[in-house]
């Protein structure tokens, strides 16, 4: 006797009851989700390789063709952004080593030092406000501080006499102080979130054999924060790289040669004919190129840190 036959509609029926529907559902959100974040970025990039005719020709999300193809600009992008990228890099590696390291201390200080108890929660509330204050309540302070007091235009001038620099780039000097006063603050809660999780004993073991509490940090809690350093450098890094409004108070002009890249990417590709939107996206890649090289070099770090953090 032959077996009997099962139709396709059955079979579908019966493996129906064992898929895993919420599986089902979770892949379809992250897909969708996934589409909508990554429309904008590639919607930007295709952009970016098409002629000024091609961007008004053809719909934004589809690729140029061979005829609306360009590499122009991209060095046109490049070459005009050049020096605004060293300029940023001048400003923004420095500041964020020292937040990094001026973080790290205040929250070690603040954490695992121990010392008057009601001063060093006073402390801890002023490093708070630091915080939420924002940008454009200080503005106004801020450029008459350095400015008219301290006269960075004549303090710093110096630095004109150093290669590749100008006069100007005292304004620059400016602007990299004060992210470091604005970043220390966020850089020292980071950093005390993760030195409170961090095991008393090893440190109280290190207070009975003697250490002082510089050898402490140096030796013990330093080389134990290689996780937070990673997810802090690159957290302020990111910050630094893409703040403006410091920028344009304390520069002024995207045409100074002090100018970040931020400040010069905001002229890039407007004229009176119109926005070269092509040229506009070049320059937004160009410009971000920097923050994803850093992403990627610490990701490891980045990981570990996020993952000790929890």
């Amino acid at each position: 006797m032959s077996k009997p036959t099962t139709s396709r509609g059955e079979s579908i029926a019966r493996m129906l009851p064992a898929l895993d529907y919420s599986k089902i559902g979770i892949s379809i959100l992250v897909m969708v989700f996934f589409v909508f974040f990554i429309s904008p970025i590639w919607t930007g990039l295709v952009t970016a390789f098409k002629t000024t005719g091609a961007v008004t020709g053809t719909t934004p999300f589809v690729p140029p063709g061979t005829e609306g193809f360009t590499l122009e600009k991209w060095t046109t992008a490049i070459d005009y952004l050049s020096t605004g990228l060293i300029n940023s890099f001048i400003m923004t590696i420095p500041s964020t080593i020292l937040c990094v390291a001026l973080g790290s201390t205040a929250a070690y200080g603040l954490t695992l030092v121990d010392w008057h108890r009601r001063a060093r929660f006073a402390v801890l509330v002023l490093f708070m406000f630091g915080i939420f204050i924002p940008y454009q309540a200080v503005l106004v302070p801020l450029s008459d501080f350095w400015i008219n007091i301290f006269a960075v235009d004549g303090t710093m001038a110096f630095l004109g006499d150093l290669p590749f620099f100008t006069e100007r780039h005292s304004r620059l000097f400016a602007v990299t102080v004060t992210h470091v006063v604005y970043g220390i603050p966020i850089c020292m809660l980071l950093f005390r979130g993760y030195y409170v999780a961090l095991s008393d004993e090893l440190v109280e073991a290190a207070k009975i054999d003697g250490a002082s509490i510089t050898s402490i940090y140096r030796d013990i809690v330093l080389p134990l924060s290689k996780p937070m350093i990673g997810v802090v450098f690159i957290y302020q890094f990111t910050m630094i790289w893409n703040e403006f409004l410091f920028s344009l108070t304390l520069i002024g002009s995207s045409n100074s040669p002090a100018a970040t890249v931020t400040l010069v990417l905001s002229g890039l590709g407007s004229d009176l004919s119109g926005v070269d939107f092509g040229l506009r996206m070049a320059g937004a890649f160009v410009a971000a190129l920097p923050t994803i090289i850093i992403y990627v070099l610490f990701a490891e770090q980045f990981a570990e840190g996020l993952a000790s953090d929890n």
